[in-house]
């Protein structure tokens, strides 16, 4: 079946201290992969910007800038990571379906968590 987009505005209202607000599993794990990605690409943007010099243009590209300035400084890793990311947040965002979101949840958070700690070093 596919998802029912009207579940996020549900978890957006909980999330704002709604406690009436019902939503599935599902809509949980989206948003948990769409907030973890954020939550990486964000801290990296930071990162790179304090540290490196990267400039956001204040568009959607920044999001290819910074995996490509990533790229350009060698770190490999911290871009893959970013793609991957990106990828699964845009197919939890965009798509009816997504296959294997229950496992995709875990993987998301675990490598959003390796863009952090490879940046902390």
């Amino acid at each position: 079946m596919a998802f029912d987009w009207r579940e996020y505005l549900a978890l957006a209202k909980e999330l704002a201290g709604d406690a009436s607000a019902s939503y599935s599993v599902e809509a949980a794990r989206r948003a948990a992969i769409s907030r973890a990605y954020y939550g990486a690409f964000c801290f990296a943007r930071n990162v790179a910007q304090a540290k490196e010099g990267f400039i956001p243009s204040g568009s959607a590209d920044d999001h290819r800038y910074l995996r490509d300035h990533f790229q350009k400084h060698g770190r490999l890793a911290v871009a893959s990571q970013l793609n991957r990311l990106r990828q699964w947040r845009n197919n939890c965002d965009y798509e009816d379906r997504v296959a294997g979101i229950e496992h995709l949840v875990q993987i998301a958070i675990r490598s959003a968590d390796r863009v952090v700690q490879e940046l902390e070093k």
